[in-house]
């Protein structure tokens, strides 16, 4: 096999940010969680639909901002061993973005329409981590993913008790983000200095009460 440089990386990476935001992206053979649960959405009225549809949009957002991170820290990586790492990553939280829109889809909502500014903003996060170092990078997907597990134990508490759907895929989302987060420390992760955890924190309220509604 050819080996890949820099060129290649970098059309690798503007071809996953195109399917990401605009395409098709690259899943693994998992089924849906949600794909064998016989379940009647019209048991949920219209309150609890558009709850269900702004949760599970933030969710989606946040799997589009897991790509740019993890695109932006692939294409800054140190070593080929945590690029292809943050690659295996990527397209498990490719799963995920598949799960969350077609779940929006069923209830006939949308996905966020602030979907590139997510993108971006995460992959140039991503791509100043990487270039910090490996171990920052690393600590950077940990503290991420530990966030992102808080974020969906407080969706699984909001969701409707009927909407069996929608708890079997953030169930399984929380499953593969602690995951994600062991492999990361495992892997080196350096934890981050606690004033970047809070100013994390803080962009990440904003992105979920913007994204519930836009």
């Amino acid at each position: 096999m050819r080996k890949i440089n820099p060129a290649d990386q970098f059309i690798n990476t503007i071809d996953q940010g195109i399917r990401t935001l605009f395409g098709a992206p690259l899943v693994t053979e998992r089924p849906d969680p949600a794909k064998d649960i016989e379940q009647d959405d019209s048991t949920l009225n219209d309150k609890q639909k558009r709850l269900v549809v702004g949760l599970m949009r933030i969710n989606h957002a946040g799997e589009v901002s897991a790509q740019g991170l993890y695109q932006g820290q692939a294409l800054t990586a140190h070593t080929e061993e945590v690029r292809h790492s943050m690659a295996k990553s990527a397209q498990e939280e490719n799963d995920h973005l598949d799960w969350c829109e077609r779940r929006v889809k069923e209830l006939d909502g949308h996905v966020s329409f602030l979907n590139p500014v997510w993108y971006a903003g995460s992959f140039t996060l991503g791509a100043i981590a990487g270039a910090a170092g490996d171990k920052w990078s690393l600590g950077f997907v940990a503290e991420t993913e530990k966030q992102v597990v808080k974020h969906l134990d407080e969706h699984l508490q909001q969701l409707p008790q009927q909407d069996k759907k929608s708890q079997a895929i953030l169930e399984k989302m929380k499953e593969d983000e602690l995951h994600h987060a062991t492999v990361a420390l495992e892997g080196g992760g350096a934890p981050l200095p606690l004033p970047i955890r809070k100013a994390m924190g803080h962009v990440s309220k904003i992105m979920t009460k913007t994204a519930f509604h836009i």
